[in-house]
């Protein structure tokens, strides 16, 4: 089964990432594509503060984890976009977005050859569930 094109989805899932921010009155902006390290940059002009947001998103259901190997941004926003399943075995469910800070990224266990963090070595990583104020905490 050849390798699935999942780019418009990545790209959807920044914009979602996005959107969810700007309803919580956090201004900010995509950067280009391909910039390395981070997708999105959340201001307060009001104290003069950013945020540089990496996105990183898994198409199929149920997916465990994901890899990173770029940890210049201040938080890592997993998108679960729970697309299904190629084979068509895996129900579509909504997407769920957590909101992790770097550092709490870059201490969890990573496999060697990817770099692929499992969403279950996080402590109560149910807890991080759409937290989009720690973005907006971070940026006062």
């Amino acid at each position: 089964m050849p390798r699935l094109d999942t780019r418009l989805e990545a790209e959807g899932a920044e914009f979602l990432v996005l959107g969810q921010l700007l309803l919580q009155r956090i201004a900010l902006y995509k950067t280009y594509t391909n910039m390395l390290g981070y997708d999105l940059v959340a201001t307060n002009p009001e104290s003069n503060k950013s945020a540089m947001v990496q996105v990183k998103s898994r198409w199929r259901t149920g997916v465990a984890g994901f890899p990173i190997r770029n940890f210049n941004c201040d938080f890592v926003v997993v998108v679960l976009l729970n697309r299904g399943s190629k084979d068509g075995k895996k129900e579509t469910l909504p997407p769920k977005c957590y909101v992790f800070s770097v550092a709490l990224i870059e201490a969890a266990p990573r496999s060697d050859k990817w770099g692929k963090i499992n969403l279950r070595d996080i402590l109560d990583c149910q807890n991080y569930e759409d937290k989009w104020e720690f973005i907006s905490e971070f940026l006062c």
